[in-house]
């Protein structure tokens, strides 16, 4: 079956989620303990935010995780779906 005759199906778009979702999570949690470890382990959240959020920080951090897991969602479900 191809790509667009997939899209189609609201099976695609559920299991786009299950995937798409935990996926955008766990890349999200990672790229914080990669990024400001030392700030999280002193409990400096304050500087986790200012870190990674400020000054138009949040548009990067945020846009590059959505688009990553959109496509990985889109990928693994097409890939996975027959």
């Amino acid at each position: 079956m191809k790509f667009s005759d997939k899209i189609k199906q609201p099976l695609f778009w559920s299991n786009f989620l299950k995937v798409a979702l935990p996926f955008f999570f766990f890349v999200t949690l990672i790229s914080l303990l990669v990024n400001s470890w030392s700030l999280i382990t002193a409990f400096d959240f304050a500087g986790v935010a200012q870190q990674n959020f400020a000054n138009g920080k949040w548009v990067s951090f945020w846009s590059m995780k959505f688009l990553i897991s959109i496509f990985y969602g889109l990928y693994i479900t097409n890939k996975n779906m027959k």
